[in-house]
């Protein structure tokens, strides 16, 4: 989802991007619930809140009939459910919130009177069925939802530009029970959907799937008949209601032999409207075509794509029918690439969110590159990098203890899910070498996992598979760990060759990003190449015999990788057995020396400050001594180290 904030991407209109813009139930051994245990284990606090009892059983189906407005949020109308229960159920759970008022519920057609709620479950002692068994729950509410923030269930609003009300649901990541009877359980999608709104006749109503009636109800009533045969997740179910006027487009993938997609915009029906976004929303076409020849064919070829136009701060990547609040390239693209990764297949648990918001984020950078072009798409990638490492810490990761109601806001974080999610995967690519075995990971991942749900770590595994490759230590420091690299490199000309030395710190907890880096070498002469080597390990020395001096060096001259890098001619135009690099903790009162020849076994450091007084001594034979200076007042201080022949220099600051 992205949404925008007036200075911020669940999308903000600078750089927040999340799909709304700009991060495994165990049922094996599961006893029968029975009724007399109704009161048990109900209390749940901000990281247990959800009721047991809905791990009991699979969802199959939804059927929302309700009655929308445009001016309210008022809901009123029910919801069926079929599921297939996992155990001898005999308690049947749902999330709805207590603002909604239920009138009446029925499950397997008898209904049932005496339930209990607890925050937002509702509990309902049942007449037992037999693990295997279909069941069939409706459930008749009514009520208004809380309003107000980004993540309200149920929103409504007045275009000033249009005249127009307008009224939408936004129901990730926790709020699908503001407004229908539901079980909000990422990996249990259900089969199909379908969702009746009935409306004021001068109103239209969107929905996911296909608009498969519309019937006068009477009393100036229209109901809108939406179905879908595609599975779906709880969330990514929707509505939108206003004074909308219908603009239909075609995609026509190329897998598709001449057959085509069918784009469906519900834009306001006011004068100048549609004129205004016609152009933005027509480049559409071209990005469905794109993504179904870079990932797979559209997933929802066989009903559509399309957009309802309401007044939200960004997009929300409904199935099918995106809710949006305007159709700028980048939020077009983003809230499609959602439509494979997100919709299509959906993270497993909102710990993984990347899957969702980091691919689509690269979604659009895909399509600055394939539809504006190199210059374009570098602008954008290097956006996403500044942004990631515009703080030091932070994991794309979000570990399970962050996901609960109320704190929405960590799950999409623009810098973290959204722009450093976008970051890994463009690095991936570059660790990879090979756009062919690139894209074919992202068709094997959208094709395995399709309708379905997946982690990173399935991403990860796919990405092996395809390539052969292993990537544990890039999904170890780049998704699990927290911040960026810091090279600093020194360079020095001899005899024809010239010589380098790189030294990775870093800005966070990761103590090493093992990585594919790319040096472009310019010379006195005026030519340059392209070089490439990798960091293996903190410190790093190679060579390349050039026959001419290296006067300057970009570091990831094509932008492929992150990192903060400085570098400096060495004075030392000879090597010794001694050399090593100063690296400073950015976290701690700790500097390490890494030194590059070990094979001289042990070496004598010493510190002194500026008058000659030594303050430290110390030794080792290892490859890395760490020194708390946390005890030295701030100054200048020398340090040396040195063995039974040779010696090495260098000055730091405290």
């Amino acid at each position: 989802m992205k949404h925008f904030l007036l200075s911020i991407s669940i999308l903000l209109i600078s750089t927040f991007s999340f799909s709304q813009i700009n991060n495994d139930l165990n049922i094996e051994y599961k006893c029968s619930h029975s009724a007399h245990q109704i009161n048990k284990n109900l209390s749940f606090d901000i990281y247990n809140w959800q009721s047991e009892y809905l791990e009991d059983y699979d969802v199959t189906f939804y059927f929302l009939d309700i009655e929308v407005s445009n001016t309210t949020i008022y809901i009123n109308g029910n919801t069926t459910i079929n599921g297939v229960a996992l155990v001898n159920l005999d308690t049947f759970a749902i999330e709805l919130i207590p603002e909604q008022t239920i009138t009446q519920l029925l499950f397997n057609g008898v209904e049932y009177t005496t339930y209990q709620r607890d925050g937002n479950n509702v509990i309902v002692p049942v007449n037992e069925i037999s693990a295997g068994s279909s069941f069939t729950a409706q459930i008749f509410y009514n009520g208004q939802p809380p309003t107000g923030g980004f993540f309200a269930g149920v929103t409504t609003a007045t275009s000033g530009a249009w005249g127009k009300d307008v009224t939408w649901s936004l129901s990730e990541p926790f709020a699908a029970s503001d407004w229908f009877a539901v079980k909000q359980d990422l990996e249990d999608k259900a089969d199909s959907v379908w969702v009746f709104l009935t409306t004021d006749s001068t109103n239209m109503a969107g929905s996911q799937g296909l608009l498969t009636n519309m019937v006068d109800v009477g009393n100036g009533k229209t109901r809108y008949e939406w179905k879908s045969n595609y599975p779906i997740d709880y969330y990514l179910i929707s509505f939108a209601v206003a004074e909308y006027q219908e603009y239909n487009i075609y995609a026509h993938p190329e897998e598709m032999n001449g057959d085509s997609i069918l784009i469906q915009n519900f834009i306001y029906d006011s004068p100048g409207c549609l004129e205004y976004y016609q152009s933005d929303i027509d480049e559409t076409a071209p990005m469905i075509e794109l993504f179904s020849d870079l990932f797979i064919l559209y997933p929802f070829w066989q009903e559509k794509y399309g957009h309802c136009l309401t007044q939200l701060g960004g997009g929300m990547e409904h199935q099918t029918m995106t809710t949006i609040g305007g159709f700028p390239f980048w939020l077009v693209a983003h809230e499609l690439g959602h439509m494979w990764f997100g919709d299509n297949v959906t993270c497993a648990t909102w710990s993984d969110i990347w899957i969702n918001e980091g691919f689509a984020t690269y979604s659009n950078y895909l399509a600055e590159e394939f539809l504006h072009g190199w210059s374009s798409a570098v602008s954008f990638i290097v956006n996403k990098q500044n942004s990631a490492m515009s703080s030091p810490g932070g994991s794309i990761y979000i570990p399970e203890n962050q996901i609960y109601p109320g704190n929405e806001w960590r799950i999409f974080d623009s810098r973290l899910s959204y722009n450093k999610g976008a970051v890994i995967i463009h690095m991936l690519r570059h660790e990879i070498q090979d756009d062919e075995l690139f894209f074919d990971i992202m068709e094997t991942f959208q094709t395995d996992y399709t309708d379905s749900t997946a982690t990173g770590e399935d991403f990860k595994n796919t990405a092996e598979d395809v390539t052969g490759m292993d990537f544990d230590q890039f999904f170890d420091q780049w998704y699990y760990g927290e911040g960026y690299p810091i090279f600093d490199i020194e360079y020095y000309y001899l005899n024809g060759t010239n010589y380098f030395t790189s030294l990775q710190t870093t800005s966070s907890s990761t103590p090493f990003f093992e990585m594919l880096m790319d040096f472009r070498l310019y010379f006195e002469d005026g030519s340059d190449t392209l070089i490439s080597f990798y960091q293996s390990d903190n410190l790093v020395e190679f060579s390349v015999e050039t026959g001419k001096e290296v006067m300057n060096i970009n570091v990831d001259p094509n932008n492929w990788t992150m990192e903060h890098s400085e570098f400096s001619v060495s004075v030392e135009k000879t090597q010794t057995p001694v050399t090593f690099k100063l690296g400073q903790n950015q976290l701690t009162d700790v500097i390490t020396l890494y030194f590059s020849n070990t094979k001289y076994g042990n070496k004598e450091v010493v510190i002194t400050d500026i008058s000659g007084k030594i303050v430290y001594t110390g030794q080792t034979s290892n490859s890395k001594l760490n020194i708390n200076t946390s005890f030295l007042k701030h100054g200048i201080y020398v340090i040396r180290a040195s063995d039974d022949g040779h010696s090495f220099v260098k000055r730091f600051i405290n």
